[in-house]
């Protein structure tokens, strides 16, 4: 199911609305979830965790788009101020949720995952594992674009009210 040329447009003008402090926060969770997904991978190199597999390409790419979006669903959660309070947005959360633990696995070193290893081991964890890595990658990538398209859509819907 493709997102309507409605809800693109709707989730633009949303962008278009956000303030100072939605931009913020943004960005805040951008780095956030590069630092919280990017550190225990060591795809940000860092002196407390490494790698057995080194960093593919791909990787980075991952990380920062995986980045950019879940900042963007975070900063959906930002009330601003100039509007009255707004009825639950369709549930997007579950997704960028989902979306950021998918990214966690897709950039991880496919050998250092645990569960992983128990479940196929070492030789299991590159012949099955990493080959599937940049799906997840792609999958995580996607249930965050589509979280964030419907919580920003939802922003510049016009609310329905009962009439008596």
């Amino acid at each position: 199911m493709s997102p309507s040329p409605r809800s693109w447009n709707r989730a633009g003008a949303a962008l278009r609305g956000w303030r100072t402090r939605q931009w913020a926060v943004a960005g805040a969770g951008a780095l956030a979830t590069a630092i919280l997904v990017g550190v225990p991978t060591d795809v940000v190199p860092n002196p407390l965790f490494g790698r057995s597999i080194p960093v593919q390409w791909w990787n980075y790419l991952a990380l920062a788009v995986t980045s950019v979006l879940a900042g963007i669903v975070l900063s959906t959660y930002v009330r601003q101020p100039s509007r009255p309070e707004e009825p639950e947005a369709p549930d997007g959360g579950r997704l960028g949720a989902i979306g950021g633990v998918l990214s966690f696995l897709a950039v991880g070193c496919p050998v250092c995952n645990k569960l992983v290893l128990v479940l196929l081991g070492a030789s299991g964890a590159l012949s099955y594992w990493a080959p599937l890595q940049p799906l997840l990658a792609l999958l995580s990538v996607g249930l965050l674009a589509e979280a964030a398209l419907r919580r920003l859509s939802s922003q510049t819907a016009c609310p329905v009210t009962a009439s008596a």
